[in-house]
């Protein structure tokens, strides 16, 4: 959701109350809509391949992280003499993409208003102290290179 929101500028799921239906909704497979002229393409394949609902097709860390270099890697204008064709094509989806923002950004919806998803958030205050508890359990390893099995600690708990 995180990467919906910078490429967009949007919250996910403006148009649900945040709420247990919403969590529901989720879990069912249901992902925000994206309009393909706002992200660049290959932004937007890895965002669709974080959310798949098999954690088996997700992308490693390790994937994701050489993903996010070769965007950056194309986008660098310091690399312009070691550019592979792939780096003109994520370039130019990147340029493209910008571009719209740019034109359509004045048109975004606001972020302030969304009394009507927080009022009805649910309070997981309450849930505080399991949290903190989990997070003390397991520890994640500071070795970049190295991937986790995030879906694990789900399993246990």
């Amino acid at each position: 959701m995180i990467m919906y929101f910078v490429a967009t500028g949007r919250q996910p799921f403006t148009e649900y109350a945040y709420d247990i239906s919403l969590s529901d909704k989720i879990f069912k497979g249901v992902r925000p809509k994206i309009n393909e002229t706002e992200a660049p393409k290959c932004y937007i394949d890895l965002m669709k391949k974080c959310w798949n609902s098999n954690p088996d097709n997700r992308p490693s860390t390790t994937e994701i992280k050489e993903l996010i270099m070769l965007f950056r890697d194309s986008y660098d204008q310091y690399n312009c003499g070691i550019k592979e064709l792939k780096h003109y094509e994520i370039e130019k989806q990147f340029k493209e993409a910008e571009k719209y923002r740019r034109i359509h950004l004045s048109v975004l919806p606001s972020i302030e208003n969304n009394e009507n998803n927080q009022s009805q958030a649910i309070d997981i205050s309450n849930n505080a102290a399991s949290y903190s508890k989990l997070q003390e359990d397991y520890k994640i390893p500071d070795d970049e290179d190295e991937d986790f099995d995030f879906c694990s600690l789900a399993d246990e708990v």
